[in-house]
């Protein structure tokens, strides 16, 4: 029994340690997903734009183009 609690031991600290490294590796890379001031103010424009009608559309810069 002591062995079989020594081998659990062992499995639970191993899983413990992937864990641990798998909580690093998200939290290098949860600030790559935030949108910086320069994305947030870009998409102010897009939302501004689109409501004053400045877009054009995929399908209309098609047809400029001829494709």
């Amino acid at each position: 029994m002591e062995q079989e609690i020594k081998i659990n031991a062992k499995e639970v600290m191993e899983k413990l340690a992937r864990l641990q490294s798998d909580i690093s590796y998200i939290k290098e890379h949860i600030d790559d997903s935030a949108l910086s001031e320069e994305d947030l103010e870009a998409i102010e424009d897009y939302e501004k734009e689109k409501v004053e009608g400045k877009l054009i559309s995929h399908e209309d810069i098609k047809k400029e183009l001829g494709l």
